[in-house]
């Protein structure tokens, strides 16, 4: 039998034009390694508060293992609206205007593939979470980076964004708190920003997986509640950060039903419905876990104002962290790139962080260090890191 050769590639171009995950890459390495502190994975390190969990078993006992609506149970789309509606004076549908997605991944996924045509241009901050940028590529669409540096608190500089926008331009994608950055945007950019995706016609899609991890007295705002807003946003938020739930892939996406239908339709397709499970343990962890979320949250402050201190002292200048559960210290000083810090420390002194380059070509010279392990193992990190330095 004769097999037939050929030189076309069995994948598609925008597969190729993707590269593999930089964060990835770390976690296959440290994964056979031992006694590894790993500052690398964005998961809490605390378990999923025990109301949630038996809330899931009892939906399984009870028997509910079968699909739900597309949109997702219409308890949970009660609970996500009340929710919006109760920290940012959002109201939605739950009828039309919520669907509950398997994790913000996939409400990523279905809100540009919704939205963007080949093409279209989508512009967001850099540096940037790692998968924001391939779900523009996969959509055709073009991403447009817009640098954000430390001198100007990682904040996304509305003049820039204004520059930026051409004829071609469909979206503005605002993904704060900041993964890796820990910024949080202030009212005034926010509102800049705002009154640009007014101007121009312009879909924004916002990621606020982080809106409850704040820190400091700063508080998170939402774009959605501005005005002229509404009509032209969606929101995408989720369990998996504030209430641990990261293993249960539930989340949600509201906007307005012209947008939500359009994602109703590839999430069929792609999903059909969250787990059902999942949703049931998520209606319960919005209406009974509140002080789980407080005192997680106190927690990550606690150990943000420890570990970002330890880091200024040991001359990596860090810019102050005010949400999600970051830090973006600046390692220029230590003569290497991102790439190589992580690699040796990782190899030398056993700590795992990300390589800022990870999250786009303006994060280099950074490293992401994560706040969610505990006190204790914080702070041997700095202790190996110092080691990790003097060696130098």
């Amino acid at each position: 039998m004769t097999i037939e050769t050929t030189t076309r590639s069995r994948l598609s171009q925008r597969v190729h034009d993707v590269p593999p995950s930089g964060i990835r890459k770390f976690f296959d390495v440290l994964a056979t390694m031992p006694d590894v502190i790993s500052l690398g994975v964005g998961e809490p390190d605390f378990d999923t508060p025990e109301r949630v969990i038996e809330a899931g078993v009892a939906s399984l006992r009870e028997g509910r293992t079968h699909y739900t609506s597309n949109y997702g149970t219409i308890e949970l789309r009660e609970a996500v609206s009340r929710h919006l509606d109760g920290l940012y004076g959002l109201s939605y549908d739950p009828e039309r205007e919520v669907l509950i997605t398997v994790g913000v991944s996939e409400g990523m996924h279905a809100a540009i593939a919704a939205v963007i045509d080949p093409g279209d241009e989508v512009i967001l901050a850099e540096p940037t979470y790692s998968s924001y940028l391939p779900d523009v590529v996969f959509a055709g669409g073009v991403a447009v980076p817009i640098r954000t540096r430390p001198e100007d608190a990682w904040q996304l500089d509305p003049e820039a964004v204004e520059a930026a926008v051409s004829e071609r331009t469909k979206a503005l994608f605002i993904g704060f708190p900041n993964n890796p950055t820990g910024a949080v945007l202030e009212p005034d950019t926010l509102l800049a920003l705002a009154e640009i995706a007014v101007r121009h016609d312009l879909i924004v899609i916002t990621d606020e997986i982080y809106d409850r991890l704040v820190f400091g007295g700063h508080r998170h705002e939402a774009i959605a509640a501005l005005p002229g807003m509404k009509g032209r946003t969606i929101v995408l938020g989720g369990f998996s950060k504030a209430y641990a739930m990261t293993g249960w892939r539930i989340a949600y996406a509201c906007a307005p039903s012209d947008l939500i239908d359009g994602m109703l339709k590839v999430h069929q397709y792609i999903i059909m419905t969250a787990s059902t499970t999942s949703q049931d343990a998520a209606t319960v962890a919005i209406y009974e876990c509140e002080d789980d979320v407080a005192r997680m949250v106190a927690e990550y402050d606690r150990r943000r104002r420890m570990f970002v201190a330890g880091l200024e002292r040991l001359g990596l200048p860090t810019v102050e962290p005010r949400g999600a559960f970051y830090a973006f210290p600046d390692i220029r000083a230590s003569g290497l790139s991102s790439d190589e810090f992580a690699t040796r420390l990782l190899h030398e002194e056993r700590v795992a962080v990300i390589p800022g380059n990870a999250f786009g070509p303006s994060g280099e010279g950074f490293v992401r260090t994560t706040l969610a392990t505990s006190y204790e193992q914080l702070e041997e990190a700095l202790v190996r890191i110092e080691r990790f330095l003097g060696a130098r």
